[in-house]
């Protein structure tokens, strides 16, 4: 089988999957971009970058494999866009209340958000710049273990490393040792493709 052809039943699952999307490169609420690389032989990602939605694929698809990536792959990217979410606004509020309560009010992040592009990692903080990114996947997890999150990353803002400064930062925090166990529980379950549904 050449690089170029697909098996007769995933091409079917695709064009099923197709009647499904609900939208197209032509009808979608941003340009796109196709960027074909001589380095992917099998994998297609997307991206929005300054609101163009830029979809990448290897350069041995064909014309009609491109289409149909790109129209699934900027409807996976819309229902993502228009997927209820919690407030950036709403995370400052709550970073504020959790530093006065558990760090002492010394941890004051100059920005905290919400991000799609952190798949191996909870959140994130950079010091220099007072500014936390937690990733969209804790959405939806329970209020205790995303508070653990915010006050993980606030604790990087008073001491960068994990040693023990910093996690005695934690140690006034009830939920710590539970909301690891939980997000460890949740990585596998992710890596592992299990839903627990």
């Amino acid at each position: 089988m050449s690089s170029q052809q697909e098996p007769s039943g995933l091409q079917d699952r695709w064009a099923a999957e197709e009647a499904k999307l609900p939208i197209s490169s032509d009808t979608a609420p941003y340009p796109v971009e196709v960027r074909r690389s001589g380095r992917r032989r099998r994998t297609v990602s997307v991206d929005l970058r300054d609101g163009v939605a830029v979809v990448s694929i290897p350069a041995t698809f064909t014309a009609g494999q491109e289409k149909q990536w790109v129209e699934r792959m900027v409807a996976k990217l819309h229902a993502k866009s228009v997927q209820p979410t919690h407030s950036d606004t709403g995370l400052v509020e709550r970073a504020a209340e959790l530093s006065a309560r558990f760090l002492g009010g010394r941890a004051r992040p100059n920005s905290i958000r919400w991000v799609t592009n952190q798949n191996s990692r909870w959140g994130s903080a950079t010091p220099a710049a007072r500014a936390i990114r937690l990733s969209h996947k804790l959405q939806g997890m329970p209020d205790w273990v995303v508070d653990y999150v915010i006050l993980h990353e606030m604790a990087h803002l008073i001491e960068p490393s994990h040693n023990g400064t910093f996690w005695a930062l934690l140690d006034n925090y009830p939920h710590t040792e539970t909301a690891k166990a939980f997000l460890l529980g949740a990585a596998y379950a992710a890596d592992h493709g299990l839903s627990g549904r």
